[in-house]
């Protein structure tokens, strides 16, 4: 298998967009993924690895001797595209070796690692039938299996499960990680999904405007956001956010005219941003809680909660809740002081550690 190393990476559109200064280091084996709003370059920094697009500066290493060559290159990537690519007059079979003819493989191989790479992806059809007789998820499949059969060291996905309906998704993106840490290859994969990016990654990429925001762990990004921009886009419900600031005497911090007894944290600016993800928000206090009343507008069903949009003065705020609550209700929320999340408002950046 192969690291993969990303220095300095630059492309930019006459039309605008691209990706500016990006560096990213992919260890061997690891399934990273790319996440972030359309528009945000990650397909572009994508294309470049797979040597689609050319850098206008900037370097792609592949290998434990950073080889940058073009055939090296190439040779030692396969990408799976959204829109999978499988050729409509061509069988499964022919798909897959495709890849292969080009190359002149033997016909005793190819037959081989045709056979060895359908396995492999889990496709269990006749390999004679065509992409036009076969499901959604069995011509996946059949793209995954195209780009094993080449054997390479990374394998790129954009967006490959984004046309697949909602069920039929869920269950390949258990698949398409068991299959990745059985073959141990290195995976990168583009998706403006977060519940498959928090689901699929070893480690999350965030982009936003071309450039990296931050890399983590799933677990890292959803509990220590390091700006502003992150914490609003990792998590659903999103998290909430208020304008604070801190009283002069007391050093505490005062949110619509609220008190919350909670002191800021050290050399924060006068006025902050704080956040709070919908999930520690309850009906019940616990130590260390903080009450806050507000006004129930509506309400939605998710299937695991109830989740509650309501009023805290101006400011709108979101709760998951286990139970129901009529709209139009005055409510007292409690919120989890330990896990609130501090941000400057003139540079979006994380301020301390908490949460």
């Amino acid at each position: 298998m192969a690291d993969l190393a990303v220095r300095n990476l630059t492309r930019r559109f006459p039309s605008g967009g691209g990706v500016l200064d990006v560096s990213l280091d992919v260890p061997s084996g690891e399934f990273v993924v790319l996440l972030g709003p359309s528009g945000c370059g990650k397909t572009t920094l994508l294309r470049m690895i797979a040597g689609l697009e050319y850098p206008d500066s900037g370097e792609i290493r592949i290998g434990a001797n950073g080889d940058s060559g073009s055939t090296t290159h190439r040779e030692s990537i396969a990408m799976v595209f959204q829109n999978f690519a499988l050729y409509p007059h061509m069988t499964v079979f022919q798909n897959i070796a495709f890849p292969l003819k080009l190359r002149r493989v033997a016909r005793d191989e190819i037959e081989r690692r045709v056979k060895e790479s359908a396995a492999k992806a889990g496709l269990a059809v006749d390999l004679g039938r065509f992409p036009r007789e076969l499901s959604g998820g069995e011509r996946q499949r059949v793209a995954l299996a195209r780009a094993l059969v080449r054997e390479p060291e990374i394998i790129l996905m954009d967006e490959a499960l984004a046309s697949l309906d909602a069920q039929l998704r869920s269950s390949l993106r258990v698949e398409l990680k068991t299959f990745q840490r059985r073959l141990g290859r290195t995976f990168v994969y583009v998706t403006h999904d977060q519940a498959e990016a928090l689901a699929l990654a070893d480690r999350l990429v965030v982009m936003r405007a071309g450039k990296v925001e931050q890399v983590g762990t799933p677990q890292e990004i959803f509990d220590l956001p390091q700006s502003e921009f992150v914490a609003a886009f990792v998590g659903n419900p999103p998290m909430n956010f208020f304008s604070a600031e801190r009283a002069p005497q007391s050093g505490s911090l005062i949110v619509e005219g609220i008190d919350l007894k909670i002191k800021a944290p050290e050399g924060c600016p006068a006025q902050i941003r704080i956040g709070i993800r919908p999930e520690y928000l309850a009906v019940e206090k616990s130590d260390g809680s903080v009450a806050i009343d507000v006004v129930v507008e509506s309400v939605e069903f998710s299937g695991a909660s109830y989740v509650v949009y309501a009023k805290l003065g101006n400011s709108s705020i979101r709760a998951a809740l286990s139970r129901h609550v009529e709209p139009g209700a005055h409510l007292t929320l409690y919120l989890d002081a330990a896990r609130l999340h501090f941000f400057d408002p003139s540079t979006g950046r994380r301020i301390g550690n908490s949460a």
